[in-house]
């Protein structure tokens, strides 16, 4: 006897023996003997009848009423009316050592599905198929149920039908059909079928999962565009689950991409207007038509920019978003710049309103066409922005930078000095802001960044303040002119006598001492207020350190500065300017882990801060850029896009000169300023990015002070849901509104949930929702979600229960996910017009 025979005989009659105190083993072949003789049952007495009835009989009965017993009876089993035993074995179990009887045995199951397994033998010739599907037998499963399972089991999937088919989509996707030919071999593809016509409504004479897979894209999305589906609501509930299943991305990319060319659907979407598609997402071609129409609205301006908000908005749950996100950020800045610009007043009395409307709200127009050009730029697609982006480039220069400039000048002209109280001035942050934190006796950290635009740094206080337990604010200063690095960063430092070096350095010195590199500064750094302790080091330095490092660097110090470069760095050459919006980017990002490497090392107080500003465009410069004024002096000393150092130095039509008193500086250097944004030629520099200058967005110097508190500050925003007044749901589909109950704010943050509707078994019979509730809009009509749930074949079970509506949070990064709200519904439905659309 082959012992795995032996053993599966062995597990048979144990399996028996769990149910009946006696087993009968008939042996019609008499092959078995040999088993028999050496089978050890635990507990079990075996016998073996031959003419021995009523002896076994009087032996089970009366000797041993406990006892169990296997009785094997070799040879043919009687008929009924020569059977002595039949009583005693129609009230306990018969072992059966057919193969079929085996597997039933082992299975545990009973002989109702003796048909099944003989139909579907090879299912049951693989020992790890077996194995398998003994772990997931239900004691309640129907011959329909089993042959799911074995479904299963076969496609190597992990649950119902819609988890066997996923399987097969992904081996269709990679060009293969292992699952659908083994299901074939075990004779479960016409059950399959079956299933694929109940379930989904697929009806062919000849199906095959390639054909399936088209008629699924092409019903979907049919229905999503308004007409008559070709399959179940089912349908689209599996289709909407599989299309965001994380598991399933690459075979949706993969079918979608084929099917697309195969049922035309570049061409379908030629005639639709874009605004049907927003909530489709069946195809990486909706959203290049989506994105295409609205270049061209936006380009034209024949849409409102609150709709073009709330579409972009809306397509953030597009499967194909991540691939054209930078695309919509690029649609959506534009659109905001556009009513920025609609709305914007560019008059000032003086140089203290210009700067103070500039830190108000003028700032806001760099910092959207900064946005927009850079997501245009990282989105790679010139050609397709190409309208767009002159139509945003020629109103961004001409009707705002320059006349914005034009209106500053003639206050700039007619200024004696270079102040505009109540604005401080630059040169004194280090005696009024640094000196505010020194008088307390409190340390204070200084990151100074290199060419921090006004509006680069509001952008970098809304992702401080989004932080938890971090408090910011942001306040203008008049920087000093010229607007260069090395005036701007001996601004910053204790200063009393300050002046440019009479040479062609363009040197600063403070107090006569030169203010260039890290060691000067570190020295009229020392000479601020008696007893300070203070250093300064570049950012990388302190990147570099590890925490007791870092520590130490606070714990010594009442002072510290760090100096920051990219932006200047980057915008500086000419063969990098165009990088500089992107240099912008990653400065946030830079100068937030600055923040919270010195918070990490106990700094509480840190301000953010810079030498001056800059203006850049992103189209090369036009001759009419260029100043055509003619440069006077009697000394030349230093030359410069945005300003000229000398003696004797003469103003005209296109120039200004300044005195070194007029600037409030020590010294004999004069300085000429082209007027506006007018560039002056220069040999081998950069002409796009400049500073220099006296424009707003080169001298509104940012202060952003950062402190850090001791509580949490930081909560998201709330969501209810708004149900109908019957709490009913009578149809295969209900709408449902989602209200975020206050604000996105710094410090009230979005919340991102999932939607559907389950049996209280916890089984979800609806399509899933992934919502984002990130709105802005004070107003609370729109701040309202409206969601229409299709409900699965599977709620048919549920019908006249109660049903629950819940909002899921997930857990942090993982896939685990929390009961956010729920609601209760009645389900309560007629079938005779079931899964209507």
């Amino acid at each position: 006897m082959i012992e795995p025979m032996l053993e599966r005989i062995t597990k048979g009659l144990e399996a028996q023996f769990d149910k009946y105190r006696i087993v009968f083993w008939y042996d019609p072949t008499c092959e078995f003997r040999e088993a028999f003789e050496g089978l050890v049952l635990d507990g079990v007495e075996k016998t073996k009848i031959a003419n021995t009835e009523f002896a076994v009989k009087h032996r089970i009965l009366r000797e041993a009423p406990k006892q169990r017993f296997l009785l094997y009876w070799e040879g043919p089993r009687p008929p009924d009316i020569d059977n002595w035993l039949l009583d005693i074995e129609l009230a306990t179990g018969v072992f059966k050592t057919d193969q079929v009887a085996i597997w039933l045995s082992d299975l545990g199951l009973p002989l109702m599905f003796e048909d099944l397994v003989r139909e579907h033998q090879e299912f049951f010739r693989s020992s790890r198929r077996l194995e398998k599907l003994k772990t997931v037998i239900r004691g309640d499963d129907t011959r329909t149920g089993m042959r799911l399972r074995m479904l299963s089991i076969s496609a190597a999937a992990d649950g119902g039908l819609d988890t066997v088919v996923e399987a097969l989509l992904a081996e269709l996707a990679e060009g293969r059909d292992d699952g659908l030919r083994l299901i074939g071999r075990v004779g479960l593809d016409g059950f399959f079928w079956d299933q694929m016509t109940r379930i989904f409504g697929y009806r062919t004479d000849k199906p095959s999962l390639g054909d399936f897979a088209i008629t699924l894209f092409k019903s979907c999305y049919r229905s999503a565009v308004g007409g008559e589906p070709i399959l179940t609501s089912d349908a689209v509930v599996f289709f909407r689950r599989w299309k965001n299943s994380r598991n399933a991305a690459d075979a949706f990319a993969k079918l979608s991409a084929s099917y697309a060319e195969v049922l035309s659907i570049a061409e379908d979407l030629a005639k639709r207007d874009f605004r049907t598609l927003i909530e489709v997402d069946y195809f990486e071609e909706v959203d290049r038509a989506i994105i295409r129409a609205l270049v061209h609205e936006v380009s034209t301006r024949t849409v409102a920019q609150a709709d073009v908000l709330n579409w972009i908005r809306q397509r953030r749950q597009s499967y194909w978003y991540d691939a054209y996100r930078d695309l919509y950020e690029a649609i959506g800045f534009a659109a905001e710049f556009q009513q920025a610009m609609s709305q914007v007043t560019l008059g000032m009395t003086g140089l203290a309103e210009g700067v103070q409307r500039y830190a108000k709200s003028w700032f806001r127009i760099d910092q959207l066409y900064r946005k927009f050009v850079w997501h245009m730029q990282k989105s790679g697609q010139a050609t397709l922005m190409r309208e767009l982006f002159e139509q945003i480039e020629n109103h961004y220069v001409n009707s705002y930078l320059l006349r914005l400039n034009d209106a500053w000048q003639v206050h700039v002209d007619t200024a004696d000095t270079w102040s505009a109280p109540p604005i401080p001035a630059q040169r004194t942050f280090y005696r009024e802001h640094v000196g505010e934190f020194r008088r307390r006796d409190q340390k204070i950290c200084v990151i100074i960044s290199d060419a921090l635009r006004y509006e680069i740094a509001e952008e970098l206080l809304g992702r401080i303040r989004s932080l938890d337990r971090y408090e910011a604010g942001i306040e203008p200063m008049l920087g000093s002119l010229p607007s260069y690095t090395q005036l701007g960063m001996a601004s910053l430092l204790p200063n009393g006598d300050l002046q440019i070096a009479d040479n062609d350095t363009a040197t600063v010195l403070v107090n006569g001492q030169s203010s260039q590199g890290l060691e000067n500064r570190k020295k009229i750094l020392a000479t601020g207020r008696t007893g300070d302790r203070t250093t300064a080091l570049k950012a990388e330095e302190l990147m570099g350190m590890d925490k007791d490092q870092a520590r130490a660097l606070v714990r010594d110090h009442d002072v510290v500065y760090v100096y920051h470069n990219l932006i200047d760095a980057i915008g500086d050459k000419q063969v990098s300017e165009d990088r500089v919006f992107e240099a912008a980017e990653d400065t946030i990002e830079e100068i937030v882990r600055l923040v919270k490497k010195l918070n990490g090392a106990n700094a509480a107080n840190m301000i953010v801060t810079a030498d001056h500003g800059f203006i850049y465009q992103h189209r090369p410069i036009e001759e009419s850029d260029f100043s055509s004024a003619t440069v006077e002096g009697e000394a030349i000393l230093f030359r410069d896009r945005r300003f000229i150092l000398g003696h004797g130095l003469k103003g005209n039509h296109g120039l200004r000169c300044f005195t070194p008193c007029q600037v409030v500086l020590q010294g004999s250097v004069e300085m000429l300023i082209p007027k506006s944004i007018n560039r002056l030629r220069r040999q081998g520099s950069g002409s796009r990015f400049v500073h220099g200058g006296a424009t707003l967005q080169e001298i509104v110097v940012p202060v952003v002070k950062i402190n850090k508190k001791r509580q949490s500050d930081t909560s998201a925003v709330e969501v209810e849901i708004i149900g109908s007044s019957n709490q009913m749901i009578t149809s295969s589909q209900i709408s449902v509104r989602f209200y975020q109950v206050t604000a996105v704010t710094e410090k009230t943050q979005l919340r991102q949930l999932r939607a559907g509707i389950y049996a209280q078994s916890g089984e979800l019979i609806s399509d899933s929702h992934e919502l984002l509730f990130d709105f802005r809009s004070d107003n609370p009509r729109e701040r309202e979600v409206p969601v229409r749930f299709l409900l699965s074949r599977q709620a048919d079970a549920f019908n006249d229960q109660e049903v629950i509506l819940k909002l899921d949070e997930r857990h942090g990064e993982t896939s685990h996910f929390r009961e956010y709200r729920t609601v209760r519904y009645r389900l309560k439905r007629s079938f005779s017009n079931d899964f209507d659309f």
